[in-house]
């Protein structure tokens, strides 16, 4: 908790358009601490599409429900895996799981991103797979889920200004 002190009040962020906080899975409390410290415009829930991780989600889903985050919507993290030699994907950890719990729980299902080689060698590297291949389709799938993001962003910035202001 004390890196999440340091991260919430001994930072000088200026001014953001995104900022993204990675968290473990579950509704524990960083989450928790999370959703009271910071005004967050909403929170994207990640998940791999196997049942066990997918409890985890649709328990943040709840949970950030109750404090009043917006859900910006879910995305399947792992969702297959490419044969490098035949170019046939496998579904490691299941199929389609994350857009079923979104599709179940009401929420937009923003997109996949596969397990890919490619992505972990350029995070070591630190040269992100959308710079150093930005044509790939990891790279457009990315890209995908980031343009998906930001117009969710708009869409609840707009309905958020179109709410009365209720002073008592």
């Amino acid at each position: 908790m004390k890196a999440l002190e340091q991260m919430t009040r001994g930072v000088d962020w200026g001014n953001l358009d995104i900022l993204v906080v990675d968290m473990p899975p579950g509704t524990g409390d960083a989450q928790i601490s999370i959703s009271q410290r910071l005004q967050l415009s909403g929170a994207l829930i990640v998940s791999t599409p196997q049942d066990v991780a997918l409890m985890d989600a649709r328990r943040g889903i709840k949970m950030f429900s109750k404090v009043e985050v917006p859900i910006l919507g879910v995305i399947e993290n792992m969702s297959y895996f490419r044969c490098p030699h035949c170019s046939e994907p496998s579904f490691i950890f299941g199929k389609g799981g994350a857009r079923r719990t979104a599709e179940e729980m009401g929420m937009a299902f923003i997109g996949e991103i596969p397990l890919e080689g490619e992505i972990r060698s350029g995070s070591d590297e630190g040269v992100p797979i959308v710079v150093s291949k930005p044509d790939c389709a990891v790279s457009i799938a990315y890209t995908d889920v980031a343009q998906k993001v930001v117009r969710r962003l708009e869409e609840l910035a707009k309905e958020q200004q179109l709410r009365p202001q209720i002073t008592l």
